[in-house]
């Protein structure tokens, strides 16, 4: 039988204003695998699960409906974040079907497991602590809430940007003990409080992983955010690429985006770095790209 893959949409409610870029860039994925000659399906999160006969063993199914279950992917990719979803094909990962990104990965790029990390790796980031989004209440005070210096942002400290008030830049105490009531009011329970630093903020993409110690045909991009008063601070774009491959390499991330300042004097401070971002401005190009890769890993497997 051909080997198929499967692709895996983001959840809508993480894609806000980008529900066509982020489904758009997985369509044109699987476009160039299946003239690659292979089959590709895609899947909405809400169609997997532990109820789907796709998870289990081939040639078995549920005698009720007589429904038989298609055999396991190849590979499978994905853009999906939340746990639930992300728990959902852990049996067929576990099955050493190699996932891209892989899930725990995708887990990396939550903010309480990012900052660690990129800290131990000595990747420039800002200054940040995670506390309980519950350190607003007078009655409960922390310690831990800054008096200055101002602004700083405030980040729910695991997914990234799922509707506005996710991402709050505070100018005073006073605004910081609102949003951090508001992002408690909605259930988040941690934050992260982080130093805002000037300068020019850049988006980059980036696709590959280390091979024997050395990355090889790697694709990169990066351009200015839109919407800023550029200083346009030089800086060094090669320098720029081998820091954001430190960081996608530390969590674990082969299809990646994120953000990051240069400073005046030129130095690099990363903001962010994501799971399989939409690509938008170059999805022509990194599309191809993108499966190129995926046919790579689909040839090597699990391991690589």
């Amino acid at each position: 039988m051909m080997s198929h893959l499967w692709g895996i949409y983001r959840e809508q409610q993480h894609s806000p204003g980008r529900e066509f870029d982020d489904a758009e860039i997985l369509r044109l994925v699987a476009k160039h695998i299946e003239a690659a000659g292979y089959q590709v399906y895609l899947k909405t999160p809400e169609e997997l699960g532990a109820a789907d006969p796709c998870l289990k063993p081939a040639g078995t199914g549920d005698p009720s409906t007589g429904l038989v279950a298609d055999p396991l992917p190849s590979l499978v990719f994905l853009m999906c974040e939340r746990v639930e979803t992300l728990s959902s094909l852990e049996p067929i990962e576990m099955k050493a079907i190699p996932h891209v990104n892989p899930l725990q990965a995708v887990l990396n790029t939550y903010r309480d497991r990012m900052i660690p990390l990129l800290a131990a790796s000595a990747i420039p980031i800002p200054r940040s602590q995670i506390i309980s989004s519950n350190s607003s209440d007078p009655s409960h005070p922390s310690p831990q809430l800054p008096t200055g210096p101002f602004p700083i942002w405030v980040k729910r400290a695991d997914v990234h940007n799922t509707q506005s008030g996710d991402v709050e830049l505070v100018s005073s105490p006073e605004d910081l003990r609102v949003a951090l009531a508001a992002l408690h009011d909605r259930g988040i329970s941690h934050v992260v409080l982080q130093q805002h630093i000037p300068g020019d903020l850049i988006k980059f993409y980036g696709i590959g992983r280390p091979l024997a110690g050395h990355w090889k045909d790697a694709w990169f991009k990066w351009f200015y955010h839109r919407d800023q008063e550029l200083a346009r601070y030089p800086f060094s774009e090669e320098a720029l690429q081998t820091l954001t491959q430190r960081a996608a390499s530390t969590i674990g991330l082969e299809v990646y985006g994120g953000d990051a300042i240069i400073t005046p004097t030129g130095e690099f401070f990363l903001i962010d770095i994501n799971a399989w971002p939409s690509f938008a401005l170059f999805r022509e190009e990194a599309a191809p790209q993108i499966a190129t890769w995926l046919l790579c890993r689909l040839r090597q497997g699990a391991l690589l």
